[in-house]
This record gives C-alpha cells, sequence and structure tokens, in this order.
C-alpha cells in the first residue's frame, strides 16, 4: 500500500475551504448529509453547484477514500499477483476512489471519471492535479443508468452511487460494469440498505461469471439472514476542522461504516475466514466472529493456549483474513 496517495489528498482538501463561508460550507454538508442518508430524486445530482462540491470533498471524500482504500486492501490480498493496467469509475464524483485506487497500486494508469455532475467532475480534475500519476485522468459527464455505456478496462470501481439510483438503473449500472470489466469493487454505506444493495450487486455478477475475491470467503449465497443481520466493515477517517465544525465534538477521528464487494474473472484466493465484527478481546481470550468458506457463520474462542494464534488473534481486526498467512 502507498501511502503518499493519502498525504496529497489531505494537502489539496486542506485549501479547499478558503474563501466559503463557514455557515455556508456548514449548510452544504447538512444538506448532503440528509440526502447520502435518507432518498435522492434519482433525476437531480447530488452535487448541485461549487459550494455544494467543495463541501463535499472536504466533508466525504477522506471517508470514501478510506472505505475504497480498505476494500482494494482486501481485494488486492486474494490477488497479490495482480493490478490494473486501467481503470474506470462509475459515479466517481470528485474522485476519492482513483486516489484510492493510486494508493493500493503504484503507478500512472489510463483511468476514466464517469459522473452525471460537472462541478464535481471539475473539481475532482483540480484535485487530482496534485497527483502525478492521476494527471492523465479523464473526467467525463454521464448518466449514471440505463443508458450508461463502460468501455473495456481492468477494474471498474463503484463506490456511495447504488443508493442514489433506482432498482432498474443500479441494475444496469452494475450489468455495465460487469461486462466492460476483468474485476468490479462496489462499495455502499454501511448500513441494512446499503447491504441489501451490495449483495443484489453481488448475485448479479456472480450471475454475470464472476467469483467473489473479497470479503466472502466463498461465492455462495450469504449465510446472514436477511432482516436480521447486515455485514459491514469500518475504517478509521481522520476528522478535519470541517467534520469538528458539523458534528463537534473532540475526537480526532471517526469511524466510515461500509459494506462492499470485489469480484474477479481471473482467478483469485479468499480468504479462508473473514473477521465480519469487531474483535472482543477479554482476559485470556479473543473471541472473532468469523464468515467461512462453507459457507457460515461462526464464533472462534482464541486463548492463550493457542500461543502464536492467539497473539494473531490479539492483533486482528474487524475485515482481517483469518487466519493469518504464516510467518504473519
Amino acid at each position: 500500500m502507498n501511502a503518499a496517495p493519502a498525504e496529497t489528498l489531505r494537502s489539496a482538501l486542506a485549501g479547499l475551504l478558503d474563501g466559503l463561508p463557514p455557515k455556508a460550507a456548514t449548510r452544504a454538508v447538512e444538506r448532503l448529509i440528509a440526502n447520502y442518508r435518507g432518498h435522492t430524486p434519482t433525476h437531480t445530482p447530488i452535487l448541485r453547484d461549487r459550494s455544494d462540491v467543495v463541501a463535499y470533498a472536504a466533508y466525504r471524500m477522506p471517508a470514501t477514500f478510506e472505505a475504497v482504500r480498505a476494500a482494494l486492501d482486501a481485494f488486492a490480498d486474494a490477488a497479490p499477483e495482480w493490478s490494473p493496467a486501467s481503470h474506470v469509475d462509475i459515479g466517481g464524483g470528485t474522485g476519492a476512489a482513483t486516489w484510492a485506487v493510486n494508493a493500493t497500486w503504484e503507478g500512472a494508469r489510463p483511468v476514466t471519471v464517469l459522473d452525471w455532475a460537472e462541478p464535481a467532475l471539475v473539481l475532482g480534475r483540480e484535485i487530482a492535479a496534485a497527483n502525478p500519476e492521476l494527471k492523465s485522468a479523464e473526467w467525463h459527464r454521464s448518466r449514471i443508468g440505463a443508458a450508461l455505456t463502460v468501455e473495456s478496462t481492468d477494474l471498474v470501481t463503484v463506490s456511495y452511487v447504488l443508493g442514489e439510483l433506482t432498482g432498474a438503473d443500479r441494475a444496469s449500472v452494475v450489468d455495465a460494469a460487469a461486462s466492460a470489466a476483468q474485476a468490479v469493487v462496489i462499495i455502499e454505506p454501511g448500513t441494512p440498505d446499503g447491504y441489501a444493495r451490495v449483495i443484489e450487486a453481488r448475485d448479479r455478477l456472480i450471475g454475470a461469471g464472476f467469483r467473489i475475491a473479497a470479503p466472502c470467503p466463498h461465492s455462495a449465497g450469504c449465510p446472514i439472514v436477511p432482516g436480521e443481520d447486515w455485514c459491514h466493515f469500518s475504517a478509521r477517517v481522520s476528522r478535519s476542522s470541517l467534520h469538528r465544525q458539523v458534528k463537534g465534538g473532540s475526537l480526532p477521528y471517526e469511524d466510515e461504516k461500509f459494506s462492499y464487494v470485489a469480484a474477479t474473472r481471473f482467478p483469485s484466493d479468499p480468504a479462508p475466514s473473514r473477521v465480519v465484527r469487531k474483535p472482543q478481546i477479554r482476559k485470556g481470550q479473543v473471541l472473532l466472529d468469523l464468515c467461512e468458506t462453507e459457507p457460515s457463520l461462526r464464533r472462534e474462542t482464541v486463548t492463550k493456549r493457542h500461543g502464536l494464534l492467539y497473539r494473531a488473534a490479539r492483533d486482528a481486526d474487524w475485515g482481517d483474513a483469518w487466519p493469518p498467512p504464516q510467518g504473519d
């Protein structure tokens, strides 16, 4: 994983709010949060003007970047010999996923960002100019829905987009991604609805001939009972001054919850099992909730008697593969 893009992105975002009155930024963020959590008219882009886009980029782009990067890291672990020679980001907005791809696989590559909000594309292009490996990225206005066409590419990302679409448009976007790419990674908010959209997309990708690389250890049906629970993970995000201004509080970070699926047309090596909840560390033992290959959900108790495995369990994080590769 390359840390430089994250640092460059933070630096590029730092000055975005200059000249934008704090109250205007706060109002824009509050409206965006309401749309993000609720139902957005599918014929209206969420990002309407420069103020919206600046507020979005400063407030949401770091969290989107960290969530996408976490998903891509798990995918890269399942396909360590593979890296994308080209990338298309559907509904990419200001380009957080393009930065996350660059952080996961170093080097310049042909990148195309598709979005229907022109102000987002304009600002995304400006921000990307700070990263030499993203300077040549192409930013195209495109209706994200039934009319979407995607040129052949190695990797397609679709992050925090499906919730803005109708059911029919969601299906069309996933089908367009599947028809164009060797690998598709879809990320949604870590809510029950976000998870449901990811599972729907997962089923369509499997139906199109893809195999699941992450987070699932298998390509069979999800063992979670619908309505009883949902699969999601967490990425830590440093809080900006705008975060503190809008939300209050003093913590220097917050945790972004997300659901995702990474699927490929080429062979990959999914985790033997994955930690699907925050590990519970108790005196002399660690409780791990695992999704396994069978498929099934199981709680494993690792105690001091397990020696090195116990140490690994104490270091295990939500979303990690389990058990760790030998030598880790």
